[in-house]
């Protein structure tokens, strides 16, 4: 299996917090960059942040000050934290390495925010 899986997603409303992971399948991911990427409605996924296997952090800028992207090494998971959810951050979250595979992506997890 080289799927990522994600999960953590739900329903919110505006101003509300998530927190998203997603685990590997196995070690190696460990090395890569990874990142969290949401699909919109016309189905593009644009990438949302990124964080280097040194823990560097990068973020689109219509997230910043309300996300956070960390990795857990010995978990071999990715999270990406939400706060202040809008409902423009509605969508299908999903992660990756950067840039993506097209064999390593998983279901996505989906995030519905009201108000």
């Amino acid at each position: 299996q080289v799927q990522l899986v994600e999960s953590g997603g739900g329903s919110v409303q505006a101003g509300g917090s998530l927190t998203l992971s997603c685990v590997a399948p196995a070690s190696r991911y460990r090395i890569y960059t990874m990142g969290w990427f949401r699909q919109g409605p016309g189905g593009q996924r644009d990438l949302v942040a990124g964080i280097t296997a040194g823990f560097n952090t990068t973020y689109a800028d219509f997230v910043k000050g309300r996300f956070i992207i960390s990795r857990d090494h010995g978990k071999d998971t990715v999270y990406l934290r939400m706060n202040n959810l809008q409902p423009d951050d509605a969508g299908v979250y999903y992660c990756n390495k950067i840039p993506p595979h097209p064999q390593y992506w998983g279901q996505g997890t989906q995030v519905t925010v009201s108000g």
